[in-house]
């Protein structure tokens, strides 16, 4: 499967593919945008299984990192998929998902039907 346009509950979304390059890095998150240029597309939906190892321990900072450059350009972003052992082991990754959560810029949801249902 490849990355996809789609329309998730009446928002234009960028899907990307849970098997395609793993992401890490700011410029990663740039190119994402990159890709996007010029196109409606107003939420940037990411699995998971598509970020490197150790983008979930927030002492690499590189999560605050991504996230913040997808937001900064403009863009909600979506991390869905199942983070149940990341957050087993990191009271502030826990910490993070919640507040996140609380806001409409970036959400930490269990899948694209929970995804539907904030925007309905």
């Amino acid at each position: 499967m490849a990355d996809t346009l789609t329309d998730i509950s009446g928002t234009k979304a960028y899907v990307l593919d849970a098997d395609g390059p793993k992401l890490s890095s700011e410029q990663d998150a740039v190119d994402i945008i990159g890709q996007l240029w010029g196109q409606s597309v107003t939420l940037v939906v990411i699995p998971v299984e598509r970020f490197a190892d150790g983008v979930f321990d927030l002492r690499t900072t590189l999560l605050g990192h991504f996230t913040q450059k997808v937001i900064g350009y403009g863009q909600r972003l979506a991390i869905v998929g199942d983070l149940g052992e990341h957050l087993a082991v990191s009271e502030p990754l826990r910490a993070y998902v919640r507040e996140s959560n609380r806001g409409r810029r970036l959400w930490f949801l269990a899948d694209t039907n929970e995804l539907a249902a904030r925007l309905a």
